[in-house]
């Protein structure tokens, strides 16, 4: 049996509130090029640092908020009960049949109540015991060493926020055997855009890189803004999580297997990925059984 070893020594640094744990052997020099961020950074085309403090803040001076007082928890009209419970889980998991998630508004620095707010959650950070270890077929993956109900905060997956064009050149130059960790979100109301996010781990990230697709994922993703106009890609539990089981989201975004809604890079013949050729689809190995058998091509679009 493999020992768990912290894997803190190499890849968080001790940024993290607990350190993260890995099974298997692994150099150091395997991860000399990525450095750990347990939040996101800006980089190139993004105009707003995700780390400064833009957004107001609610007048209560309360414990923790109430939704018929704080303007946090009535922004863009969310539902009537509180956004997290008592024990910090999700109440509201969006619209099952099409996977769209709703806008979260944490309280943020410039808020009137306490640290201990019940609206306040992603910004506390990892809280989980969680284990990075080699999969058979999917490279590096990530299982949960304690139990995780259903709506709890799992982990954020934080990187280098960039812009539309950086992050189609960094999808199209990437060669066949490259992994590809771009995320795309893009942030609809009614008919019209909103926003769209594009963060990229693969060299500035934390450890929710190490997360695998799956057609049947237990983790869904909900864009969560605290103190910046930049959400936080946040990864919470679709149903409850037991000990020792793989997490996994959805890289379409969609939660049930609901398919993306756009492409950042066509992949009709016409398209070529620089020097490398076209884009081809990589075989999924998530073991579902609704798998598409291929990894999105696609990059997650999250509705409202």
């Amino acid at each position: 049996m493999s020992i768990i070893k912290v894997f803190d020594q190499y890849l968080c640094k001790g940024l993290e509130n607990v350190p993260v744990l890995r099974e298997g052997n692994v150099s150091k020099e395997e991860y000399s090029e990525f450095q750990y961020s347990p939040e996101n950074i800006q980089g190139p085309g993004c105009d707003i640092d995700p780390s400064e403090v833009t957004l107001p803040g609610c007048s209560c001076h309360a414990h923790s908020c109430l939704r018929e007082s704080c303007s946090c928890l009535q922004t863009y009209g969310q539902t009537c009960r509180q956004t997290y419970d008592s024990h910090g889980r999700l109440q509201d998991q969006g619209d099952t049949e099409t996977g769209y998630c709703r806008p979260v508004f944490e309280c943020n620095a410039l808020c009137g109540c306490s640290d201990a707010c019940f609206n306040r959650v992603v910004q506390r950070g990892l809280g989980l015991k969680l284990c990075v270890y080699p999969t058979e077929d999917r490279g590096w993956g990530m299982r949960t060493l304690e139990p995780i109900p259903c709506g709890t905060f799992v982990c954020e997956y934080a990187g280098e926020v960039i812009g539309f064009e950086e992050a189609r050149r960094r999808q199209l130059a990437q060669g066949l055997e490259d992994n590809n960790y771009i995320i795309a979100v893009r942030e609809y109301a009614g008919q019209g855009p909103v926003s769209e996010t594009f963060v990229d781990p693969t060299v500035v990230g934390n450890v929710g890189r190490f997360l695998n697709h799956s057609c049947q994922p237990n983790l869904f993703m909900v864009p969560v803004r605290v103190h910046s106009l930049v959400p936080r890609l946040a990864l919470f539990a679709g149903r409850d999580i037991t000990p020792q089981e793989e997490l996994t989201f959805d890289y379409s975004g969609g939660y049930s297997n609901t398919p993306s809604v756009e492409r950042l890079v066509q992949s009709d013949p016409g398209t070529e990925a620089s020097e490398t050729g076209t884009l081809q689809r990589k075989p999924c190995h998530c073991g579902a059984q609704n798998c598409s058998q291929f990894l999105p091509l696609d990059l997650s679009v999250l509705s409202y």
